[in-house]
């Protein structure tokens, strides 16, 4: 190392960022400790400073070590800091850094949150951040932000919050590619209008009774978690999509045309059928698509799926090339009538992966004769995986049934495949 031109050894230590690792490297001599004043990232892990030195603070250390580079550009901090501490950080190298990391921590610190400045409102000196992603987040009222030009990604993990306060952050906000909210209680309904968000993740805790609306005539990807109401006017960009709703049901989906759509995912105990059937009619260029969801009904009680022809669906959808399908869905195509109108000249065009999940031996023979037809009319199937998942039964229906998969498997080995 001691051969390196400065520049290449400028180059080499650069790369390091782990705060213990940065330390260690300014004790080996002067010319590293001068090569170390170049680093474009620091990091504190979770338990980074619990040992530091006599008569220093934690925060001191952060501080000191912040205010040695020349230009840092990457700050990541998931050790316990204050407000006071962060905002002193901040006033050294806020307005060089394009990428803040922050763990919070201040979900259970909400006396501290109203007394003076929070944590939240020093994040407001660092105007120029590209990328900003918190974790353990508090917000009961509106951060004291001015307007992120540059800010394209903002990621809050475990989030406690108001509307209005969430409804200023995105204002504050304006030019986002990425937004990303996980974990979030507090809310009930939201609206977002970001004309340039192009990827949204969203997940709420609670009752799965919320309501979303998205607006931008960009977005490309969208996952949602916990919503019943989703509104989504202008959805010609949009690739893939993502919706469940663990806890409660999906009512309502409300979406523009989605000629672009090539990954539709549809999870949850219950959906209304209305909701179900709108969003695979809109869905009708979809490539991959994943069902799992148990139930239908409008109201409390949980009712099956009714009958889906089999021919319909797939004419419907030509251009689905994997298809995961989960209990209600395979049953619902496995009714007596599902295959009554096949005509001679009816294919599976693109279709080559099949995976199917089976739960319960009940119309067997109907759930055969829909296996055989994937095969049948899917001239390009590759591979078709049956999934046996918790098959109970109190009499002998369940070996029958498990016995006819297993000949169907052993007929169709090259492409059919039990797990």
């Amino acid at each position: 190392m001691d051969s390196l031109p400065d520049a290449i050894l400028q180059c080499i230590l650069s790369r390091i960022c782990n705060a213990r690792d940065v330390a260690c490297c300014n004790c080996v001599s002067k010319r590293w400790k001068e090569s170390m004043l170049h680093i474009r990232t620091l990091y504190f892990p979770r338990n980074s400073l619990d040992n530091t030195s006599a008569g220093e603070s934690p925060e001191e250390v952060v501080k000191r070590m912040v205010s040695t580079v020349v230009k840092l550009d990457h700050l990541i901090v998931y050790s316990p800091f204050s407000s006071s501490g962060l905002a002193s950080w901040l006033s050294l190298v806020g307005l060089s850094l394009s990428q803040l990391e922050l763990r919070l921590d201040n979900l259970a610190d909400e006396q501290s949150y109203h007394e003076g400045p929070s944590k939240l409102d020093c994040i407001g000196a660092a105007r120029n951040l590209k990328c900003l992603k918190l974790w353990g987040v508090l917000m009961s009222r509106s951060p004291e932000w001015d307007v992120f030009d540059n800010l394209r990604t903002l990621e809050m993990i475990g989030v406690r919050l108001e509307e209005p306060a969430l409804v200023a952050v995105l204002q504050s906000c304006p030019y986002l590619r990425r937004f990303v909210l996980l974990g979030c209680e507090g809310v009930r309904s939201i609206s977002i209008d970001l004309p340039y968000l192009e990827q949204c993740k969203l997940d709420f805790y609670g009752l799965g009774n919320c309501s979303l609306t998205l607006t931008s005539s960009k977005i490309v990807s969208l996952e949602v978690q916990g919503c019943s109401w989703i509104r989504v006017p202008e959805s010609q960009h949009l690739k893939n999509l993502s919706i469940s709703n663990s806890a409660g049901r999906v009512y309502m989906v409300e979406f523009g045309n989605l000629p672009a759509l090539e990954f539709l995912s549809m999870r949850g105990v219950q959906w209304c059928w209305d909701a179900i059937c709108k969003i695979l009619k809109l869905a009708s260029e979809v490539k991959h698509l994943f069902m799992k969801v148990e139930f239908t009904g409008n109201f409390e009680a949980l009712q099956p799926f009714p009958e889906v022809d089999f021919v319909d669906f797939f004419n419907s959808h030509p251009h689905l090339r994997k298809f995961d399908i989960h209990g209600a869905m395979f049953a619902a195509l496995c009714q007596r009538n599902s295959l009554k109108h096949v005509d001679p000249g009816f294919l599976i065009p693109c279709l080559e992966e099949v995976v199917i999940t089976v739960r319960s031996p009940l119309n067997a023979e109907q759930k055969m004769n829909t296996l055989e037809s994937m095969l049948k009319y899917g001239k390009n199937l590759r591979t078709m995986v049956i999934k046996i998942l918790q098959m109970k039964s109190t009499h002998n229906s369940a070996d029958d049934f498990f016995d006819e998969i297993c000949r169907f498997r052993y007929m169709n080995h090259k492409i059919v495949r039990i797990e």
